[in-house]
């Protein structure tokens, strides 16, 4: 490392000084005779330059160590100085080896605090930008590169997040006052939706800091994701108004043949037997309604916890045939079973499942086309899983409709299904088990030809 150049006015000064009590002294013994011209000449030369050597050198000391004192601040490790004129340095050379020891503690103590604090930033699950006083990005973690893609340092934030709302709020939390104080309070919140896909619900959470980091960042803006959230809100006033207007669609029905019963068709013998039987049919519709509301309740309450039992795939099969066979047959369609013999058990709950393919079942007999066969096929399907497919040859249904089957009360026909007595949960129900069960559910279908619901379940090994 190169010395720099000694200040020329220091150097004479310097040398001043240290010349001063010599030549003084040898001006006297000039001034008594002691020593002539030409001998006090020489001598005052020869200290001259003897001196100037010695304050250059030691000028050149000072000057080595106030370099390394200043590179202390800097970001790179600073190289301990060779210092002359021990001991009169000595002091100084003590000083400069403490310093460097301090330093380099110091700075592996701000190094490992730096990666700490990133680290516990990056291990956020939310979003977070820091942005500096001109609102440029100072800092993120990596749920917000996973959000936002490569984010540049200096860049402005209307790059990456073009909302004007949310711009606004930016600027209206770093507004300052001629004084420096800022204008609105130090926290704020703003709804966003971000463009997909998928498309999402946002809460940004923007945030000042009482004083600048010492990167520069002054507001904190955290991105919390309340698609989830919207979303369970959503088919919450969905489903409380369907499950109203399911409700009130029957009760209406009672109440008006109840009022008809007590009025016109007092007496009437014939039409109150008819009133009666829909009356029945009504009420029992409200009962399996019900029924499914308050099952699809409790499988949604434990849907959590794993049943572990080995249940006898076959055996909950064939209780479901004998179940609909009945059913099956008045409609003149054949159930099928195709059974793998080296079908192993599923893991799971007996119950849950025949309510799973009882279902299943039911539905593929009701839509079937008459004189056309269900077919179950229940095969394995690797070493820890195995399938069960129930087909029919009915109508099919539309692609577009295919997504939202296992939605509550979603229905591909309304009024033919409510005819046929379904109450538009059987397929959320089976969803909901199925998942318990951390199993899937597939659906194919092509309209004319028939659809296939297909269950895949974990089995005992």
């Amino acid at each position: 490392m190169a010395d720099q150049a000694i200040p020329l006015r220091r150097t004479l000064l310097a040398n001043a000084v240290a010349l001063g009590p010599s030549w003084g002294a040898l001006a006297v013994l000039y001034a008594t005779g002691e020593l002539n011209g030409r001998v006090t000449l020489l001598a005052m030369a020869g200290i001259a330059v003897l001196t100037g050597l010695l304050v250059q050198r030691y000028l050149g000391s000072l000057a080595r160590f106030a370099r390394f004192v200043g590179e202390l601040s800097d970001a790179r490790e600073p190289v301990m100085p060779r210092l002359s004129f021990a001991p009169a340095t000595e002091e100084l050379a003590t000083a400069a080896a403490t310093l460097a020891v301090g330093w380099r503690r110091q700075r592996a103590s701000i190094d490992n605090l730096a990666a700490s604090a990133q680290a516990i930033v990056d291990g956020l699950p939310d979003p977070l930008i820091a942005v500096d006083r001109q609102r440029r990005i100072v800092r993120t973690n990596l749920a917000a590169l996973s959000l936002l893609g490569p984010v540049g340092p200096e860049r402005d934030i209307s790059t990456v997040l073009r909302q004007p709302q949310l711009l606004a709020a930016i600027d209206a939390l770093l507004e300052t006052l001629g004084d420096g104080n800022f204008v609105r309070a130090d926290q704020s919140a703003v709804e966003l939706s971000l463009a997909g896909p998928p498309e999402l619900d946002v809460v940004a959470h923007l945030r000042r800091l009482p004083r600048a980091a010492a990167d520069g960042s002054l507001a904190l803006i955290v991105l919390h994701d309340t698609t989830a959230l919207r979303r369970a809100e959503r088919m919450r006033a969905d489903f409380v108004a369907n499950a109203s207007h399911e409700l009130k669609t029957p009760i209406a029905g009672l109440a008006g043949f109840i009022e008809t019963l007590r009025g016109p068709a007092r007496d009437d013998v014939a039409a109150r037997e008819r009133f009666l039987g829909i009356m029945a049919e009504q009420a029992d519709r409200m009962r399996r309604l019900v029924d499914d509301l308050l099952m699809l309740s409790r499988i949604e309450q434990h849907e959590h916890a794993r049943p572990e039992a080995a249940v006898d795939l076959g055996r909950v099969l064939r209780s479901v045939i004998d179940l609909l066979q009945l059913k099956a047959s008045s409609r003149n369609v054949r159930i099928e079973l195709a059974l793998d013999p080296m079908l192993p058990s599923a893991v799971g709950d007996f119950d849950e499942l025949t309510i799973v393919f009882q279902n299943l079942v039911d539905n593929a007999v009701k839509y079937a086309k008459p004189a056309t066969p269900v077919r179950i096929a229940a095969r394995p399907v690797g070493a820890d899983r195995l399938s069960v497919a129930v087909s029919d040859e009915g109508d099919g249904i539309p692609a577009t409709h295919l997504p939202r089957l296992t939605e509550r009360f979603y229905r591909v026909d309304t009024a033919r299904s409510r005819q046929l007595g379904g109450t538009g949960l059987g397929l959320a129900i089976v969803k909901h088990i199925v998942n318990r069960h951390r199993g899937r559910l597939d659906i194919q279908s092509s309209p004319g030809k028939g659809s296939t619901f297909t269950v895949t379940l974990p089995a005992v090994r």
